[in-house]
């Protein structure tokens, strides 16, 4: 390794529960470091990633991350996916003074100075799902989500909107993180007994597929009762037969079908270099545009010290494969464009639904009102 390389510690998981998600977004750090790297690097100096392999474990994150910041000597860390591992990583990256970008969407009301979160929070995926859901499905909704913070978080931000659109939440279960399929017996009975309009899921990883696969078998209508999600990526789909997610919904900032130069350009470079079977989901993109990020900000201050970064970050804008996206100055989050998708028989998300305009992160749900759009016309309707 280079003593002139800019060096950064990426920590995302190859083994787990949550591995296929994680190895997605890992895979996207290094094609955007790759890209940098052959067009000169940055400031004539290359970036040199250091990988380790946390296995979807929350203390081995924060182990792996003393390591990167105290052993290694490396100040910039990409990675987490689950928001326990988060949790457990920042206190050490405010400890050693460095800095974290996060791509995964996450539950929100969380504020680091040395954190930038590029991937969605609740304000901009969980308002626009719930209220597709209610215009096109009914209000009686049934919430399934792996037992730990972020489906706790997530679900409580649901009950709110649907209590304020007066509807009803008919019920809340969680499965361990590391579910085996006995864990869904209880769900699908539930889900039979009270026959919701509604089935959201937060449920994560290798457990989403065991929840899909047990919804199938149970023979529910998926036209009148998705599963919709934030969890079920491209990456837990790929996991299953086509037969098994299709019709189901899922709401991110991107799918790998998206159709437009910026996204294709994406997708095809992704897949020419991982396989034609890698999935792209919307927290690979996130990882990919926020290694572009951090090169435009290392251009501009000339240092990979986290307070000149950081000044540099606030208000950053980039061309990302979602559309042009922008660092929030006064939360550190990230202005994206906000999606639903429906899994077609192949397999594949058809996009259904997009903002008109990239949405503002408001993490703590300080504006987020549900009232307001009740009360105005908003074109969520169902498309065929």
């Amino acid at each position: 390794m280079a003593n002139g390389d800019w060096r950064i510690g990426v920590l995302f998981s190859s083994s787990g529960v949550t591995a296929a998600a994680e190895m997605a977004e890992s895979n996207a750090t290094r094609l955007a470091v790759e890209e940098i790297n052959a067009a000169g690097g940055v400031l004539g100096r290359q970036i040199t990633p250091v990988f380790y392999d946390p296995e979807c474990s929350a203390k081995k994150y924060q182990d792996l991350a003393v390591r990167l910041l105290a052993e290694d000597r490396i100040k910039i860390i990409f990675g987490c996916y689950m928001s326990s591992a988060r949790k457990a990583v920042l206190p050490e990256i405010e400890a050693y003074r460095g800095m974290l970008f996060y791509p995964t969407f996450y539950e929100g009301f969380e504020y680091s100075t040395r954190c930038f979160y590029t991937g969605s929070s609740s304000n901009q995926n969980a308002v626009q799902l719930a209220r597709y859901l209610i215009e096109n499905y009914g209000t009686r909704f049934l919430l399934v989500g792996s037992n730990y913070v972020f489906p706790y978080e997530y679900n409580r931000v649901v009950m709110d909107l649907v209590t304020r659109a007066k509807g009803t939440i008919l019920n809340e279960l969680y499965v361990p993180v590391e579910a085996v399929r006995k864990d869904f017996d209880r769900v699908i009975k539930q889900i039979g007994k009270l026959k919701p309009d509604i089935v959201v899921s937060t449920v994560v990883g290798t457990g989403a597929v065991m929840l899909y696969e047990a919804y199938k078998e149970a023979g529910f209508d998926v036209a009148t009762m998705p599963i919709a999600s934030l969890t079920t990526t491209e990456a837990e789909v790929a996991e299953m037969a086509p037969s098994i997610a299709a019709g189901h919904l899922t709401s991110a900032s991107f799918f790998e079908t998206l159709d437009t130069p910026q996204a294709r350009l994406f997708v095809s470079a992704y897949k020419q270099r991982f396989g034609p079977n890698a999935p792209v989901t919307a927290g690979a993109e996130a990882a990919y545009f926020q290694v572009h990020l951090y090169a435009k900000a290392l251009e501009l201050a000339g240092s990979d010290e986290p307070e000149a970064l950081a000044k540099h970050l606030a208000g950053l804008e980039f061309d990302a494969p979602q559309g042009r996206i922008r660092i929030d100055p006064d939360n550190h989050h990230t202005e994206l464009w906000s999606r639903i998708g429906r899994v077609n028989a192949e397999g594949k998300f058809d996009v259904i639904w997009q903002s008109e305009t990239r949405v503002r992160p408001d993490p703590y749900f300080v504006t987020a009102s549900f009232d307001d759009w009740m009360s105005k016309p908003h074109q969520l309707k169902r498309k065929a």
